[in-house]
């Protein structure tokens, strides 16, 4: 009997007293504290363009971060918590820059056509390659230059975001068929780097940060006798050189200015024409 009335006792104890809240609806339980609240960052891209550019928002997608980017503006709009922006900023910082994975892409096949050419006209016609004579037919109509030949025609492998040097030698030329007389090899030096190259509705564009070609030509100055009475040619060297940049189309002929020591009325032009390797 003592045992049901302390049961009951209990039981009516743990009943509310009417009109009042039991002890959870009397205190309001706390918000819950996102502890990686998303923000909203702009990451700029100083370096990568054009297919590199495209490569890194790609390579940034491992995150899982909601982001948006603009190649023309070269800006990369990230919505994430604060850790994973700064992460995404360590990954941009360390691939932006020339010279890196990300910067080096498509290789692309370029040749490079020299000309000489000639106010005088020439004493016999010349044969220029089928797909030449067009431009030497341009640069008859458009220049003073009447005889264009042929100097050498070089090709080259180079690769998006990565700059190409070297030194050749062209060959010499017959003296009469310019009015620079040359006996000697012209030394030519080459620096050349492609920034990008993107895909375009004539097809694919490449950038060229830099292309810069400079000459060593030997210009006949006399002639002297030799200790055994033959005649020794004399030399003096012209440097000569163009540096340009900017963008050439594939399956485009592009014909650099002419490079000229203004002393002669020979120039020498150059001929632009590449293909992108997919």
């Amino acid at each position: 009997m003592r045992l049901t009335a302390i049961l009951i006792a209990a039981a009516l104890a743990a009943i509310p007293a009417a009109g009042q809240n039991s002890a959870s609806e009397a205190k309001p339980q706390p918000a819950l504290v996102d502890q990686n609240p998303l923000e909203a960052e702009i990451i700029h891209v100083k370096t990568l363009t054009g297919d590199s550019f495209d490569r890194l928002v790609k390579l940034l997608s491992v995150f899982q971060a909601r982001l948006q980017s603009d190649q023309q503006l070269r800006t990369i709009i990230v919505y994430a918590p604060k850790d994973v922006v700064a992460q995404m900023r360590r990954v941009v910082a360390e691939l932006d820059t020339p010279g890196s994975e990300a910067a080096i892409g498509r290789n692309i096949e370029m040749t490079l056509t020299f000309l000489r050419a000639s106010s005088k006209a020439p004493t016999t016609p010349r044969t220029l390659p089928d797909d030449i004579e067009p431009v030497a037919k341009q640069l008859r109509a458009t220049t003073q230059y009447k005889d264009i030949q042929l100097w050498d025609v070089m090709p080259m492998r180079l690769q998006e975001g990565k700059q190409t040097t070297s030194e050749v030698s062209l060959p010499a030329l017959d003296s009469g068929a310019s009015s620079v007389p040359l006996s000697q090899y012209t030394l030519l030096s080459l620096g050349i780097e492609p920034d990008s190259a993107t895909r375009k509705d004539r097809g694919w564009s490449v950038r060229f940060k830099t292309m810069s070609l400079s000459f060593r030509i030997p210009v006949l100055t006399g002639v002297s006798n030799g200790p055994d009475g033959k005649s020794i040619p004399q030399f003096s060297f012209q440097n000569l050189g163009l540096k340009t940049a900017g963008d050439f189309l594939e399956g485009q002929k592009t014909v650099l200015g002419k490079v000229s020591g203004g002393e002669t009325d020979g120039a020498i032009f150059v001929v632009v024409s590449l293909k992108v390797l997919d």
